[in-house]
């Protein structure tokens, strides 16, 4: 039995591995900012679970994250830095500051905030492992209307490779890459339907739902923690062989 933080554990694939761990038998403490979100999920959890308000943003609340944990737990074995944000689909230019500050505070300096407390805390207690979660724009690829976004993320993976040097003995980081998940984040700033239906014509071929993914990396969240690890679930064999079996595999994520 393992004790792991999911920050942004209240929805989409970030919930999706709570329930896969706590499925498993280890115990999870979870994040996020939407209060009464909390409050609903609360009593769906059972005994091994502690969700607690945190904003990844300020670095004191996640240490209270990292605090509460030790004290209802005992301990943190896995630390997930999971919690992100998108943005319209609409040029830099055009993109409101506040969205571009939320999306680069969440994505990128919220991973430096967990990281700092997670590594700094495991050093202490004598190990651990810490896993960032890639997305969009983390491989390089550029997607017209999503530069912020993409810029966040890549941020996050040059973050862990190059925090994999530097961790203390015992304390160990690495990548998980959920490739492209059915969640709100997916589909979120199209600016019209015509745009959003030629989108989930590739999100049909490519795309999985979280009950598919979240299973699988949480399994590898426990049991792949090596220093500078990097768990991918859509490679590039795989996109490959969606793309080839697309005429004869017909999908569609969004009405089944």
């Amino acid at each position: 039995m393992s004790t792991v933080v999911v920050t942004g554990g209240t929805r989409g694939i970030g919930l999706g591995m709570v329930r896969a761990l706590l499925d498993r038998g280890h115990r999870v403490a979870l994040c996020g900012t939407d209060t009464a979100r909390i409050e609903k999920l609360r009593p769906q959890l059972n005994d091994s679970a502690l969700i607690m308000s945190a904003d990844v943003t300020d670095r004191a609340s996640l240490q209270a994250l990292w605090d509460a944990t030790v004290d209802c737990f005992g301990k943190v074995d896995v630390w997930i830095n999971n919690a992100g944000v998108s943005h319209e689909r609409i040029p830099l230019w055009r993109l409101p500051a506040e969205q571009a500050r939320t999306v680069v505070e969440t994505n990128l300096l919220g991973v430096l905030h967990g990281s700092a407390v997670a590594v700094a805390g495991m050093a202490a207690a004598g190990g651990g492992h810490v896993w960032n979660m890639e997305g969009l724009g983390s491989d390089g690829r550029t997607v017209s209307g999503l530069a912020a976004y993409g810029a966040s993320k890549r941020g996050v993976t040059y973050l862990t490779k190059a925090l994999a040097k530097e961790t203390p003995a015992g304390v160990s980081v690495g990548l998980l890459s959920p490739g492209m998940v059915v969640t709100d984040l997916l589909t979120h700033g199209y600016a019209d339907a015509d745009e959003l239906a030629k989108a989930r014509k590739v999100f049909n071929i490519l795309a999985d739902r979280v009950e598919t993914v979240a299973p699988w990396l949480a399994e590898r969240a426990i049991s792949h923690t090596r220093n500078g690890a990097h768990v991918r679930w859509l490679t590039t064999p795989k996109v490959l062989g969606r793309f080839v079996m697309a005429p004869v595999r017909r999908r569609d994520l969004f009405t089944e």
